[in-house]
């Protein structure tokens, strides 16, 4: 069940990063600026937020299994009509909107009700191990889709992209069965009046919305630069495709930083495991601060590792102290409400950073502004550490 999730959970976080690299042939085609490319991104991140509690409802109600064949479909949909686009409102409406919730409906609120009912005490290795799908996908999306979209162009690779998902995810509908029922044993399950949690009690909470705001500015924090990095190197004289290999072999160390930031949560707990990628990714924010020409090489692979290595690693923590505090059978539906914070937190980080960089002409307010996100990121997460 767990490895089930993990591939198609790959695929789907491969298809929506690879952006970054058309982001740049969008540019080249249609003359576009960077604010108005990266608004098709921006919107796809408000529009997961915001339509996260449907999906975590949907899965609450009807199950993994039709939810992932629900979001296979539109993903193939979304892919279809990207290739043919020729209008910004196309790709913001294709991109933004329908194939965003396509991914959403292949992601963290539909495996993760399933797979904390599996998993109690090592839960946040579970949840690690799934979420670090995402950053292997990240890592795959880069270098492979910069040589297929220079081999044939940006409207074939989205119709190679259609296909590959039409073959690999529609066949998983057969593969989720009914997620068991929760076990009553797991006493985060219940209020302290002994009900079962639901979106109403759990937003009347102090830590429902200290999570909120801990998904929303660890968003901030990470979007107003990850969206941004191949354009920021290539600006300052770097090759696209080398640009691409390294942030693509850099991504590669998010899988075991994701899967030992999660595990170590099951240990020394979620707040200091949080607080630890919080340190490493201002440090890999700092490394990009640092560059100014293209031969700095060592500069941009420390940026890349140490930016690669925390990217998504506070999610499992996050993702498994809302499990912890709020687990039951409505915790699809409370994780989809807290995760709207971090689809506004997204889309206010990847538009903001193309409309400073269209302002000022560079990146470097966008990534001070990363580094104060991650701090207020940190301080809302400590003080959920007396909640358990």
């Amino acid at each position: 069940m767990l490895g089930g999730a993990f591939l198609i959970f790959t695929l789907g976080a491969s298809i929506m990063h690879a952006y970054t690299v058309f982001l740049l042939a969008l540019i080249a085609e249609f003359g576009w600026s960077r604010a108005q490319a990266s608004l098709a991104y921006s919107i796809g991140q408000l529009v997961a937020g915001l339509t996260s509690p449907l999906v975590g409802g949907l899965t609450d109600r009807l199950g993994p299994r039709r939810v992932v064949l629900l979001g296979s479909a539109l993903l193939v949909v979304g892919l279809i009509g990207s290739a043919m686009a020729e209008q910004l409102w196309q790709v913001i409406g294709l991109y933004g909107v329908v194939m965003t919730l396509g991914a959403n409906c292949l992601g963290l609120l539909v495996f993760v009700p399933l797979l904390s009912r599996l998993f109690v005490r090592r839960r946040g290795m579970a949840v690690s191990i799934l979420q670090s799908a995402n950053a292997f996908g990240r890592a795959l999306s880069a270098p492979s889709s910069q040589l297929v979209v220079d081999g044939v162009g940006w409207r074939a690779a989205y119709g190679l992209q259609a296909g590959l998902v039409a073959a690999v995810m529609v066949p998983f509908f057969f593969f989720f069965r009914v997620p068991p029922a929760p076990s009553a044993s797991d006493g985060a399950m219940k209020t302290a009046s002994g009900r079962p949690w639901t979106l109403r009690t759990a937003m009347r909470t102090q830590a429902f919305w200290l999570l909120f705001l801990v998904y929303m500015f660890t968003s901030i924090g990470t979007f107003l630069l990850s969206l941004h990095q191949i354009a920021f190197a290539v600006d300052i004289g770097f090759d696209p495709l080398y640009v691409a290999a390294v942030l693509g072999a850099s991504s590669l160390l998010a899988l075991p930083g994701v899967i030992i930031t999660g595990t170590l949560s099951d240990y020394i707990g979620r707040e200091w495991s949080a607080i630890l990628a919080y340190g490493i990714s201002i440090l890999g924010v700092i490394f990009a601060l640092l560059l100014h020409s293209p031969d700095q090489h060592l500069m941009l692979w420390l940026h890349g590792i140490f930016f690669g290595v925390t990217w998504g690693a506070r999610g499992p923590a996050i993702t498994a102290k809302t499990a912890d505090l709020f687990g039951g059978p409505s915790l699809g539906t409370i994780l989809g409400v807290i995760t709207v914070g971090s689809g506004i937190g997204a889309g206010l980080g990847s538009w903001g950073a193309g409309f400073i960089h269209d302002l000022t002409g560079s990146y470097r307010i966008a990534f001070w502004l990363s580094i104060a996100a991650y701090g207020c990121g940190t301080i809302a997460f400590w003080l959920l550490r007396s909640r358990r």
